[in-house]
């Protein structure tokens, strides 16, 4: 089951980074042509700021899945090398779950952060408020969190 929601959760961040890559080349490409024939869209270029923002947050849950995220290893590798294989697993352990609260906390601050802007801010581009827009911090967090939650899940249960 855990298998399962974490090989969904790799394919809905690969989708939404490779549509929003896509996209990023495509609305480019199109501003820059667009341009030579005197036309340019406003819009195009925050929408592709955007794009890359919510590109690095995908790219955060991919890397969690692969293990490649940010993360102090030094006491994990020196006891892999003393073959300690409990105490490398508790360590991992303890990891994961300092990074799954930190995921929380910034989840908790990007919400409160998209609610401000949900009541204060204005309209940004084509119509979408910019809250909506701020609304992606704590997607990403949550997203991010979720991906530990599963891989932590997975590697404790892979050994028992």
């Amino acid at each position: 089951m855990i298998q399962k929601l974490d090989l969904a959760l790799e394919k809905i961040a690969f989708s939404i980074l490779s549509i929003c890559l896509f996209g990023m080349l495509f609305l480019t490409l199109f501003n820059i042509v667009a341009r030579w024939f005197g036309e340019s869209f406003l819009w195009v270029d925050p929408l592709v700021r955007h794009m890359v923002f919510l590109s690095d947050f995908m790219g955060g849950v991919m890397a969690t899945g692969k293990g490649n995220h940010i993360k102090l290893d030094i006491v994990s590798r020196a006891l892999e090398s003393l073959n300690k294989k409990n105490a490398k697993k508790a360590v991992d352990a303890i990891g994961s779950i300092a990074a799954i609260v930190a995921c929380y906390f910034l989840f908790m601050a990007g919400k409160d952060f998209a609610v401000v802007e949900l009541e204060y801010g204005r309209e940004a581009f084509l119509g979408i408020h910019s809250g909506w827009l701020v609304s992606i911090i704590p997607f990403g967090f949550a997203f991010i969190a979720l991906r530990f939650i599963t891989v932590t899940l997975k590697n404790f249960l892979k050994d028992v």
